[in-house]
């Protein structure tokens, strides 16, 4: 007898007029041409080329090779119907001779690929979002600390200030930060993203430092390019207890305040949080935090961009077996988890997961939405990452099918149309990401894009979820699937 199947019903979601429908991607992983036109190495040309660090001793040397792509890329996303495109700058192409003393000559060859960019993306009909650091710091600031170091934070700004001045005449939208967390602790704490150390009061400095460097671009930038709207993008967690016992909900407010309260709450309320403090106390007194500083790190932002892939389940770890998880960003090497030794992330043994082995759930990127919508009301929000790795390949006829990718973003977007439904003020999505690419310590193994990339022939291939996108975004709309 033949199974009877669920009858199928659709909903067209529909999103605001203007709603911004974005592609997302990093300097780092697409560029290439790592030492053309005066760039000099970031700490992730270093840990890329350091044996070990990374899958297959895969280095984004070349990666997908926008650098001399680029006209193509943004044509390809004009195609597609997207309408903003979110890519970060190479700190190095800037300023490719910056010290912890020093910025440094602005290099001219580098500002003018990023105004070349800028200028392409407009005339296709594309707004430009800019991302002025995406994890790649010029080594020489490494050498002489990185982010655990102050002066880190002040070279920063005068950056942040070089590039709104040089394209802040086109470019209306900055964002200062990408996902400072891992930054501070996978860079700084696990080891597992450059600089590659594993040291918990450097990382708790990174953090810091990271938070200042935010607030001092936000003043550089205003002063540079008045009429821009500036935004930091964090990943923030959903974070899941394991059940409703005492000590698996202590466990879910630690990493919430490691991971979310410990940059909202200075971002947004201008205090670090006291159980935060609190509980890292017996690693730093955290006197790195100086008079002023939390009055510059709270300076008013426009927008907070927000990145969302996958819930983050914990429970305490009684220590009575091997600690379950993998650290629910680590994937190897030390824990990023500062001070909190006692908390592990269970595995959900069944559910759905993408091949990061990350959990599927939208619901947790609504509730993101509506939080940061309750806590600063009226805040313009951004999804600014959402998206899924799969290992698809093209088939016989070079189509590339991806249905679960496909069925990830329509639920995701169908989560952010609810967030807005209960009146979250979102204004765009930015899917992650544009192009296969280079996937850090992961290398070339897995795939995110939506547009398939050929490493070998630099061929560029839209996957089955690329025209999915394009339509949605044509539509500015979602078709919800309902089951009878």
């Amino acid at each position: 007898m033949t199974a009877i199947q669920p009858a199928r019903r659709t909903e067209l979601l529909r999103f605001p007029d203007g709603f911004l429908w974005g592609a997302a991607t990093a300097a780092y992983q697409i560029e290439g041409a790592v030492a053309e036109d005066g760039r000099t190495p970031s700490i992730w040309d270093t840990f890329s080329h350091t044996p070990g660090k990374v899958l297959n001793s895969d280095t984004g040397d070349v990666a997908a090779d926008h650098y001399h792509r680029y006209r193509e890329d943004v044509a390809l996303m004009a195609e597609l119907g997207i309408t903003a495109y979110r890519f970060s700058v190479s700190w190095s192409r800037i300023t490719p001779h910056v010290t912890a003393d020093a910025l440094g000559p602005v290099n001219e060859a580098g500002i003018a690929f990023y105004s070349s960019l800028v200028d392409e993306l407009l005339a296709a009909g594309i707004t430009p979002m800019l991302t002025l650091y995406h994890w790649d710091l010029p080594q020489a600031l490494e050498d002489a600390d990185g982010w655990a170091n102050r002066a880190t934070a002040q070279r920063f700004a005068e950056y942040a200030s070089v590039v709104a001045a040089r394209l802040g005449d086109r470019v209306t939208r900055f964002t200062t930060l990408n996902e400072p967390f891992c930054s501070a602790y996978l860079g700084y704490a696990s080891g597992v993203h450059a600089p590659g150390r594993t040291d918990d009061v450097a990382a708790l400095r990174a953090v810091h430092h990271l938070n200042l460097a935010h607030g001092l671009a936000v003043a550089a930038i205003r002063e540079a390019a008045p009429n821009a709207r500036v935004s930091i993008t964090l990943n923030l967690a959903w974070v899941r207890p394991e059940t409703d016992s005492e000590r698996d909900a202590d466990a879910a407010r630690r990493i919430d305040g490691l991971q979310n309260r410990v940059f909202l709450d200075p971002i947004l309320h201008g205090r670090y949080p006291a159980d935060v403090l609190a509980d890292t106390a017996a690693v730093t007194d955290w006197s790195f935090v100086l008079p002023g500083d939390l009055e510059v790190i709270s300076a008013p932002i426009d927008a907070l961009g927000v990145n969302y892939y996958h819930p983050t389940h914990v429970r305490h770890w009684t220590r009575e077996r091997p600690r379950e998880g993998a650290d629910g960003h680590a994937g190897g090497g030390a824990r990023p988890w500062v001070a909190a030794d006692d908390v592990e992330f269970p595995v959900q043994h069944g559910a759905p997961c993408t091949a990061m082995g990350w959990t599927i759930d939208p619901r947790g990127l609504r509730e993101l939405l509506l939080r940061v919508a309750a806590e600063r009301p009226g805040l313009e929000l951004m999804v600014t990452e959402n998206g899924a790795a799969y290992p698809d390949e093209p088939g016989p006829d070079g189509r590339v099918a991806d249905p679960e990718r496909i069925a990830y973003l329509r639920d995701h977007l169908a989560a952010v149309h609810e967030a807005i439904s209960a009146g979250a003020p979102v204004t765009g999505y930015y899917v992650w990401s544009l192009l296969d690419n280079f996937e850090w310590s992961h290398g070339y193994s897995k795939r995110f894009g939506i547009v398939a990339v050929d490493y070998a022939t630099q061929r560029r291939t839209p996957k089955d979820s690329a025209w999915f996108y394009a339509a949605t975004a044509r539509a500015n709309a979602v078709e919800r699937i309902l089951l009878d």
